[in-house]
Protein backbone atom coordinates (compact mmCIF):
# COMPACT_ATOMS: atom_id res chain seq x y z
CA UNK A 1 0.00 0.00 0.00
CA UNK A 2 1.20 3.51 -0.77
CA UNK A 3 -0.23 6.93 -1.41
CA UNK A 4 0.80 9.77 -3.66
CA UNK A 5 0.51 13.40 -2.55
CA UNK A 6 0.45 16.32 -4.98
CA UNK A 7 0.46 19.86 -3.58
CA UNK A 8 -0.93 22.96 -5.31
CA UNK A 9 0.08 26.37 -3.99
CA UNK A 10 -2.27 29.34 -4.34
CA UNK A 11 0.03 32.36 -4.13
CA UNK A 12 -2.66 34.99 -3.52
CA UNK A 13 -3.82 33.34 -0.28
CA UNK A 14 -0.68 31.33 0.56
CA UNK A 15 -2.86 28.22 0.62
CA UNK A 16 -1.80 24.63 -0.04
CA UNK A 17 -4.40 22.32 -1.56
CA UNK A 18 -3.75 18.62 -2.04
CA UNK A 19 -4.70 15.71 -4.24
CA UNK A 20 -4.04 12.47 -2.34
CA UNK A 21 -4.59 9.04 -3.86
CA UNK A 22 -3.94 5.33 -3.46
CA UNK A 23 -1.46 4.40 -6.19
CA UNK A 24 -3.01 0.96 -6.71
CA UNK A 25 -6.74 1.67 -6.87
CA UNK A 26 -6.36 5.35 -7.97
CA UNK A 27 -9.01 6.25 -5.39
CA UNK A 28 -8.38 9.75 -4.13
CA UNK A 29 -9.40 12.81 -2.16
CA UNK A 30 -8.97 16.55 -2.51
CA UNK A 31 -8.09 18.62 0.55
CA UNK A 32 -8.84 22.36 0.91
CA UNK A 33 -9.32 23.40 -2.75
CA UNK A 34 -9.28 27.12 -3.58
CA UNK A 35 -11.53 29.24 -5.78
CA UNK A 36 -9.79 32.24 -7.33
CA UNK A 37 -11.50 35.39 -6.04
CA UNK A 38 -10.65 39.03 -6.66
CA UNK A 39 -12.27 40.95 -3.83
CA UNK A 40 -11.88 44.29 -5.58
CA UNK A 41 -13.81 43.35 -8.71
CA UNK A 42 -15.89 40.56 -7.20
CA UNK A 43 -14.79 38.19 -9.97
CA UNK A 44 -14.59 34.46 -9.40
CA UNK A 45 -12.62 32.04 -11.58
CA UNK A 46 -11.49 28.44 -11.63
CA UNK A 47 -7.90 28.74 -12.84
CA UNK A 48 -6.41 26.97 -9.83
CA UNK A 49 -9.21 24.41 -9.65
CA UNK A 50 -8.71 23.57 -13.32
CA UNK A 51 -5.01 22.94 -12.73
CA UNK A 52 -5.99 20.39 -10.09
CA UNK A 53 -8.64 18.92 -12.39
CA UNK A 54 -6.08 18.55 -15.20
CA UNK A 55 -3.81 16.64 -12.82
CA UNK A 56 -6.68 14.40 -11.71
CA UNK A 57 -7.70 13.68 -15.31
CA UNK A 58 -4.15 13.01 -16.50
CA UNK A 59 -3.63 10.48 -13.71
CA UNK A 60 -7.04 8.86 -14.25
CA UNK A 61 -8.01 9.33 -10.60
CA UNK A 62 -11.35 8.45 -9.05
CA UNK A 63 -11.96 11.22 -6.51
CA UNK A 64 -14.48 10.26 -3.85
CA UNK A 65 -13.98 13.09 -1.37
CA UNK A 66 -13.44 16.84 -1.15
CA UNK A 67 -12.48 17.52 2.45
CA UNK A 68 -12.34 20.89 4.20
CA UNK A 69 -10.04 20.92 7.21
CA UNK A 70 -12.21 23.71 8.67
CA UNK A 71 -14.38 26.65 7.64
CA UNK A 72 -11.72 28.83 6.05
CA UNK A 73 -11.63 32.57 6.57
CA UNK A 74 -8.76 33.36 4.21
CA UNK A 75 -9.86 31.81 0.93
CA UNK A 76 -13.02 30.76 -0.85
CA UNK A 77 -13.47 27.04 -1.42
CA UNK A 78 -13.90 25.51 -4.86
CA UNK A 79 -15.46 22.34 -3.43
CA UNK A 80 -18.67 22.73 -5.44
CA UNK A 81 -16.63 22.80 -8.66
CA UNK A 82 -15.21 19.36 -7.90
CA UNK A 83 -18.54 17.99 -6.74
CA UNK A 84 -20.08 19.06 -10.06
CA UNK A 85 -17.16 17.87 -12.19
CA UNK A 86 -16.30 14.62 -10.41
CA UNK A 87 -19.30 13.68 -8.27
CA UNK A 88 -17.14 13.82 -5.14
CA UNK A 89 -18.70 14.17 -1.69
CA UNK A 90 -17.97 17.40 0.19
CA UNK A 91 -17.10 16.68 3.81
CA UNK A 92 -16.22 18.68 6.91
CA UNK A 93 -16.31 18.25 10.69
CA UNK A 94 -19.70 17.85 12.34
CA UNK A 95 -18.74 20.92 14.41
CA UNK A 96 -19.41 23.04 11.31
CA UNK A 97 -22.93 23.49 12.68
CA UNK A 98 -21.49 25.57 15.52
CA UNK A 99 -19.66 27.78 13.03
CA UNK A 100 -22.83 28.11 10.96
CA UNK A 101 -24.87 29.19 13.97
CA UNK A 102 -22.25 31.73 15.04
CA UNK A 103 -21.90 33.45 11.68
CA UNK A 104 -25.58 33.17 10.85
CA UNK A 105 -26.25 35.33 13.89
CA UNK A 106 -23.37 37.72 13.33
CA UNK A 107 -23.95 38.24 9.60
CA UNK A 108 -27.63 37.35 9.07
CA UNK A 109 -26.65 34.84 6.40
CA UNK A 110 -29.92 32.93 6.33
CA UNK A 111 -28.15 29.59 5.80
CA UNK A 112 -29.25 26.26 7.18
CA UNK A 113 -27.32 25.57 10.39
CA UNK A 114 -27.55 21.78 10.44
CA UNK A 115 -24.68 21.02 8.06
CA UNK A 116 -27.07 19.80 5.38
CA UNK A 117 -25.20 21.70 2.64
CA UNK A 118 -22.36 19.20 3.03
CA UNK A 119 -22.56 15.60 1.85
CA UNK A 120 -20.91 14.22 4.96
CA UNK A 121 -20.05 15.43 8.46
CA UNK A 122 -17.08 13.72 10.07
CA UNK A 123 -17.00 12.78 13.75
CA UNK A 124 -13.78 12.48 15.72
CA UNK A 125 -11.79 9.31 14.97
CA UNK A 126 -13.97 8.42 11.98
CA UNK A 127 -12.24 6.18 9.45
CA UNK A 128 -12.84 5.72 5.73
CA UNK A 129 -10.73 4.15 3.00
CA UNK A 130 -8.94 5.30 -0.13
CA UNK A 131 -8.88 1.94 -1.87
CA UNK A 132 -7.36 -0.30 0.82
CA UNK A 133 -5.69 2.56 2.72
CA UNK A 134 -7.47 3.77 5.88
CA UNK A 135 -7.90 7.49 6.45
CA UNK A 136 -8.58 8.72 9.99
CA UNK A 137 -10.16 12.04 10.93
CA UNK A 138 -8.93 13.77 14.10
CA UNK A 139 -10.86 16.62 15.73
CA UNK A 140 -8.34 19.38 16.47
CA UNK A 141 -10.35 22.45 17.57
CA UNK A 142 -8.81 25.71 18.68
CA UNK A 143 -8.23 27.74 15.53
CA UNK A 144 -11.91 27.09 14.80
CA UNK A 145 -14.37 24.69 16.48
CA UNK A 146 -14.59 22.58 13.32
CA UNK A 147 -10.87 22.13 12.67
CA UNK A 148 -9.76 18.61 11.80
CA UNK A 149 -6.57 16.86 10.79
CA UNK A 150 -6.45 14.00 8.29
CA UNK A 151 -4.18 11.04 9.06
CA UNK A 152 -3.27 8.67 6.22
CA UNK A 153 -0.32 6.32 5.73
CA UNK A 154 2.09 8.15 8.04
CA UNK A 155 1.02 11.61 6.87
CA UNK A 156 -1.09 14.24 8.62
CA UNK A 157 -2.76 17.12 6.82
CA UNK A 158 -2.93 19.63 9.65
CA UNK A 159 -5.13 22.38 8.24
CA UNK A 160 -4.44 25.63 10.09
CA UNK A 161 -3.49 23.92 13.35
CA UNK A 162 0.23 24.32 12.69
CA UNK A 163 2.40 26.26 10.27
CA UNK A 164 5.99 25.48 9.36
CA UNK A 165 8.20 25.79 12.48
CA UNK A 166 9.33 29.32 11.60
CA UNK A 167 5.66 30.34 11.20
CA UNK A 168 4.40 29.06 14.53
CA UNK A 169 0.77 28.14 15.04
CA UNK A 170 -2.67 29.31 13.96
CA UNK A 171 -4.50 32.31 15.36
CA UNK A 172 -7.34 31.68 17.82
CA UNK A 173 -9.17 35.01 17.81
CA UNK A 174 -11.97 34.07 15.42
CA UNK A 175 -15.40 33.54 17.02
CA UNK A 176 -15.32 30.39 19.21
CA UNK A 177 -11.57 30.01 18.74
CA UNK A 178 -9.68 28.94 21.85
CA UNK A 179 -5.93 28.93 22.46
CA UNK A 180 -6.14 26.31 25.22
CA UNK A 181 -8.02 24.00 22.89
CA UNK A 182 -5.44 24.55 20.18
CA UNK A 183 -2.63 23.69 22.59
CA UNK A 184 -4.29 20.37 23.43
CA UNK A 185 -5.00 19.67 19.75
CA UNK A 186 -1.34 20.19 18.90
CA UNK A 187 -0.32 17.86 21.71
CA UNK A 188 -2.67 15.26 20.27
CA UNK A 189 -0.84 15.50 16.94
CA UNK A 190 2.53 15.28 18.68
CA UNK A 191 1.48 12.11 20.48
CA UNK A 192 1.01 10.34 17.13
CA UNK A 193 4.77 9.92 16.75
CA UNK A 194 7.89 11.94 15.95
CA UNK A 195 8.34 10.56 12.43
CA UNK A 196 4.93 11.51 11.08
CA UNK A 197 5.01 13.80 8.05
CA UNK A 198 2.98 16.97 8.57
CA UNK A 199 1.56 18.81 5.56
CA UNK A 200 0.61 22.48 5.94
CA UNK A 201 -2.48 24.27 4.66
CA UNK A 202 -0.58 27.57 4.49
CA UNK A 203 2.96 28.79 4.12
CA UNK A 204 3.43 32.54 4.41
CA UNK A 205 7.17 32.26 3.64
CA UNK A 206 8.53 34.26 6.60
CA UNK A 207 11.41 36.61 5.75
CA UNK A 208 10.93 35.83 2.07
CA UNK A 209 12.23 32.26 2.23
CA UNK A 210 11.34 29.64 -0.37
CA UNK A 211 8.04 27.81 -0.20
CA UNK A 212 8.05 24.87 2.24
CA UNK A 213 4.98 22.94 3.31
CA UNK A 214 6.13 19.61 4.78
CA UNK A 215 7.79 18.91 8.11
CA UNK A 216 7.72 16.30 10.89
CA UNK A 217 6.39 16.11 14.43
CA UNK A 218 10.00 15.94 15.65
CA UNK A 219 10.93 19.16 13.83
CA UNK A 220 7.86 20.94 15.15
CA UNK A 221 8.72 19.95 18.73
CA UNK A 222 12.29 21.20 18.38
CA UNK A 223 11.90 24.32 16.28
CA UNK A 224 8.34 25.69 16.25
CA UNK A 225 8.69 29.30 17.39
CA UNK A 226 5.55 29.05 19.55
CA UNK A 227 6.14 25.59 21.00
CA UNK A 228 9.83 24.72 21.28
CA UNK A 229 11.48 23.87 24.60
CA UNK A 230 8.31 22.16 25.90
CA UNK A 231 6.31 25.37 26.23
CA UNK A 232 3.67 25.03 28.95
CA UNK A 233 -0.01 25.47 28.21
CA UNK A 234 -0.08 28.67 30.28
CA UNK A 235 2.87 30.20 28.43
CA UNK A 236 1.53 29.14 25.06
CA UNK A 237 -1.92 30.62 25.68
CA UNK A 238 -0.36 33.88 26.86
CA UNK A 239 1.89 34.08 23.81
CA UNK A 240 -0.91 33.14 21.41
CA UNK A 241 -3.38 35.66 22.81
CA UNK A 242 -0.81 38.47 22.83
CA UNK A 243 0.07 37.67 19.24
CA UNK A 244 -3.59 37.52 18.18
CA UNK A 245 -4.20 41.00 19.60
CA UNK A 246 -1.80 42.40 17.01
CA UNK A 247 -3.32 40.69 13.95
CA UNK A 248 -5.60 42.26 11.39
CA UNK A 249 -8.63 40.43 10.05
CA UNK A 250 -7.90 38.31 6.96
CA UNK A 251 -8.60 40.24 3.76
CA UNK A 252 -11.19 37.72 2.54
CA UNK A 253 -12.78 36.99 5.93
CA UNK A 254 -16.25 38.43 5.32
CA UNK A 255 -16.57 37.04 1.80
CA UNK A 256 -14.97 33.66 2.46
CA UNK A 257 -16.93 32.80 5.60
CA UNK A 258 -20.38 33.33 4.13
CA UNK A 259 -19.58 31.14 1.14
CA UNK A 260 -17.61 28.48 3.00
CA UNK A 261 -20.17 27.88 5.76
CA UNK A 262 -22.55 27.08 2.90
CA UNK A 263 -20.25 24.38 1.47
CA UNK A 264 -19.09 26.70 -1.32
CA UNK A 265 -22.61 27.34 -2.64
CA UNK A 266 -22.73 30.93 -3.81
CA UNK A 267 -25.41 33.16 -2.26
CA UNK A 268 -27.94 34.06 -4.94
CA UNK A 269 -30.59 36.78 -4.68
CA UNK A 270 -33.94 35.19 -5.49
CA UNK A 271 -35.28 38.29 -7.23
CA UNK A 272 -32.64 39.00 -9.83
CA UNK A 273 -30.62 35.74 -9.72
CA UNK A 274 -27.35 37.54 -9.09
CA UNK A 275 -24.80 36.45 -6.48
CA UNK A 276 -23.99 38.84 -3.65
CA UNK A 277 -21.94 38.81 -0.48
CA UNK A 278 -22.73 40.93 2.55
CA UNK A 279 -20.32 43.37 4.17
CA UNK A 280 -21.47 44.10 7.74
CA UNK A 281 -20.62 47.61 8.86
CA UNK A 282 -19.11 48.56 12.21
CA UNK A 283 -19.79 52.17 13.14
CA UNK A 284 -17.03 53.51 15.39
Amino acid sequence: MSINIEAFFHQDTATLSYVVFDTRSLKGMIIDPVLDFDIYSGSLSYTTANLMLDYIDSHHLDIDWVIETHTHADHVTSSQFFKNKLGAKIAVSDAVTQVQHTFNEKMDLKVQCNGSQFDHLFVDNEVFNLGDIPVRILATPGHTPDSICILVDGNVFVGDTLFMPDGGTARCDFPDGNASQLYHSIQRIFELGDDLQLWMCHDYQPHGRELVYKTTVSEQKKYNVHLKHNTSQHDYVSLREQRDNTLSAPKLLLSAIQINVNAGILPVDENNKLSFIKIPLTIA
